[in-house]
C-alpha cells in the first residue's frame, strides 16, 4: 500500500504520481550481484590499444585545425573504429557486466587540456548522449574543490568532503544512465573511490531488513539540490528503487532524504529513519564494495541506476590540485537537465 503524504503547505515535485512500484522479492545470482571477492580489475578495465591511441592522436589533430565548440562534437562525425571497439567494451561492462568500466587512458602529456576535454566529450557520445548536469544547461561540469562550504544548492561534488554512497541526480526527473570521470589530476591525499552493486546490496537488505527495504520501495521526500527553475519546487517525492521485473533502477541518496524532511519542516518519518538506517549499514558493509583511486588520464564511467558511488575526502596539492571532468549521459530522452 503506497504511503500517504502528510499534508505540507509546502510545495514538492510529485515523481511517483502514485504508481504502484513492483517489488524484487528474490535473490540475484547473476553476475549484476557482485561482491569484492568475486570480481577483479580485468572486470572493469579497457586499455586502449595502439590503434586507438593514434585514432585519439588524429581526432585531436582534426580538432585542432577545425575548431569547434566541444559540446558541438558529434561523434558520429569522426572515423574511430578502434575506438568504437573499446567503448563498446567499456558499455557491455556497464549494461550486462559490474556496472563498472575504467578507460586506460588518454595521453595527456600529448594532449592539451581542452583537447584531450573534447576526446573526452567525444568518446562519451558513443555510450549515448550527452546531457546537461545542471537546470541552467551545464554540459561539461568540473568536479574540483572550490573552497566552498557544502549545504543548500552547493554540491559536494564541489568541495573535498567525503562523498557517501549515491547515484548521481537521485531527486531529479531523468537522472543519467551513465556516468563519466575524467582525470586530469589526481588529489594530493584521498579521493577514493569506492563501488557498490546495489542488487548485492538488495539481496543483504532483503536478507537481513525485509521490512526497511520495503519501505524503500514506496516515495519519500528528496532535496533537489536547487537544481530547479527558481519557483520550482525545492523537493521531489519519489521512490529509492523499482523493479520492472527484468532490471532494477535505484535513486540513491540518504542525505538528500533526511535534508529534505528538513527543508519541509517535518519530523523524519519512523519507517524512513528505520530504512535509512538498514540501508546505511548495509552499504558499509565491505565485503560488498571494492576501490581503487582514478589516474591521471583515466576516464571511470558507472552505470548510474543500479551500482553506486562514494568518494573519500581528500586533500589538494596547492601546486597540482585535484581535478576531474565530469560528463552524464543518457539513451533517451532530451538534452535538457530535465530530459
Amino acid at each position: 500500500m503506497n504511503m500517504k503524504v502528510v499534508p505540507t503547505p509546502i510545495p514538492y515535485l510529485d515523481l511517483h504520481q502514485g504508481q504502484a512500484s513492483p517489488r524484487l522479492d528474490h535473490l540475484i545470482t547473476d553476475r549484476r550481484a557482485w561482491r569484492r571477492d568475486t570480481v577483479t580489475a580485468r572486470d572493469w578495465t579497457v586499455a586502449l590499444d595502439g590503434a586507438a591511441l593514434a585514432e585519439i592522436s588524429d581526432l585531436a589533430a582534426s580538432i585542432r585545425r577545425d575548431p569547434l565548440p566541444t559540446i558541438l562534437l558529434d561523434s558520429s562525425a569522426f572515423r574511430l573504429d578502434a575506438c568504437r571497439t573499446a567503448m563498446a567494451s567499456a558499455k557491455s561492462m556497464l549494461v550486462d557486466g559490474i556496472g563498472i568500466s575504467v578507460v586506460d587512458r588518454l595521453p595527456l602529456d600529448e594532449l592539451e587540456k581542452d583537447h584531450a576535454v573534447a576526446v573526452y566529450w567525444v568518446l562519451a557520445g558513443l555510450l549515448g548522449t550527452q546531457v546537461a548536469q545542471k537546470w541552467d544547461g551545464t554540459m561539461i561540469y568540473d568536479v574540483r574543490d572550490t573552497g566552498r562550504a557544502y549545504g543548500y544548492g552547493v554540491r559536494g561534488s564541489i568541495t573535498n568532503i567525503e562523498l557517501s554512497f549515491h547515484t548521481d541526480n537521485a531527486f531529479a526527473i531523468a537522472p543519467p544512465d551513465y556516468v563519466g570521470l575524467l582525470c586530469l589530476q589526481p588529489a594530493r591525499f584521498g579521493g577514493v573511490s569506492r563501488f557498490t552493486s546495489l542488487y548485492a546490496v538488495h539481496n543483504e537488505m532483503l536478507v537481513r531488513h525485509p521490512a526497511a527495504l520495503a519501505r524503500l520501495y514506496e516515495p519519500m521526500f528528496m532535496d533537489r539540490q536547487a537544481e530547479h527553475a527558481p519557483d520550482g519546487p525545492k523537493v521531489s517525492w519519489v521512490p529509492m528503487l523499482r523493479w520492472d521485473g527484468r532490471r532494477l533502477s535505484a535513486r540513491l541518496g540518504t542525505m538528500l532524504v533526511r535534508k529534505a524532511y528538513t527543508m519541509m519542516e517535518m519530523e523524519l518519518p519512523a519507517d524512513v529513519a528505520d530504512a535509512l538506517d538498514a540501508l546505511t549499514e548495509v552499504l558499509s558493509d565491505p565485503s560488498l564494495t571494492i576501490e581503487f583511486t582514478i589516474g591521471r588520464g583515466q576516464i571511470q564511467l558507472l552505470n548510474n541506476r543500479a551500482f553506486g558511488h562514494y568518494r573519500s575526502a581528500f586533500e589538494d596539492d596547492p601546486a597540482a590540485p585535484r581535478h576531474l571532468v565530469r560528463l552524464w549521459v543518457r539513451e533517451q530522452g532530451r538534452r535538457t537537465y530535465d530530459g
